[in-house]
């Protein structure tokens, strides 16, 4: 059993903690105190503003003192805000893990904060950044492991859903604290408010449910995506593992299994 610390409470990094967990790993997933993960029924992410959260058949729940961070946390997820120095220092990972899928952002050097680094997106470097990368591109290569060198690039566009693709997401269009009494899976209208951010208002890009919503009250930075509809209107799309998070969890999950 190795103990894991996962950066990002998305949809990517809950995919990875929910499986680890099932695998006999202890995990505890890092984020900042306010995070703006969109696709919240897929992630462990709602237990950082509730206290705890459930995704598919999994609990997860924060906590606030690192010093609790080894405990046995009786088959459940942990989450904490502390900071990051701070939980490697009271967890003394095995494994750092980072899912923040921080698509555009150059990724820091974090080999040897644990025995075993792994990143995951475009731009980290097997050997370099992290000691293993993982592929997160849809395709043939999505949840491979890469040994050396880099990650494809970004690029393509997101997957169509009955004829949507790019057009199912709404982005912000200034900087500022999102606000909305929405939730996810409810059913919206093309041309519906969803939420605001200062004085602009967001509306549904088309009908559907909502797969993608940023928690009321996170700062947003501008152009940040906040917003998704799925027009199939299946609410089991919306919630639980997805396809892609779960090809890249098996990828970390063999990851581990071949250096530990």
């Amino acid at each position: 059993m190795a103990r894991v610390l996962i950066r990002g409470s998305g949809d990517v990094g809950s995919a990875v903690a929910h499986l680890l967990l099932r695998s006999g790993h202890r995990v505890v997933i890092h984020d900042i105190a306010l995070p703006a993960a969109p696709r919240r029924g897929m992630a462990f992410a709602d237990a950082i503003f509730d206290g705890a959260c459930e995704l598919a058949g999994v609990g997860a729940r924060r906590v606030d003192d690192a010093r609790l961070l080894r405990d046995d946390a009786a088959g459940a997820v942990l989450l904490t805000t502390v900071r990051l120095q701070t939980a490697l220092a009271a967890l003394e990972p095995d494994v750092l893990v980072d899912a923040r899928m921080r698509k555009r952002a150059q990724p820091e050097r974090q080999r040897g904060l644990a025995p075993l680094t792994i990143g995951m997106g475009p731009n980290f470097v097997a050997g370099e950044t992290t000691d293993l990368a993982i592929e997160t591109q849809w395709g043939d290569h999505l949840g491979s492991v890469v040994e050396h060198g880099p990650t494809r690039s970004l690029g393509g566009e997101p997957r169509d859903f009955d004829g949507h693709a790019r057009d199912r997401f709404i982005y912000a269009p200034v900087a500022g604290v999102m606000r909305t009494q929405a939730q996810i899976a409810q059913r919206v209208r093309a041309g519906e408010a969803v939420a605001t951010i200062g004085h602009e208002q967001l509306r549904a890009p088309l009908d559907g449910i909502l797969r993608g919503l940023v928690h009321d009250g996170v700062p947003v930075d501008a152009g940040a995506k906040v917003l998704e509809v799925d027009p199939r209107g299946d609410v089991s799309k919306v919630v639980g593992i997805g396809v892609r998070p779960a090809r890249i969890a098996d990828g970390v999950l063999a990851a581990i299994n071949s250096r530990l």
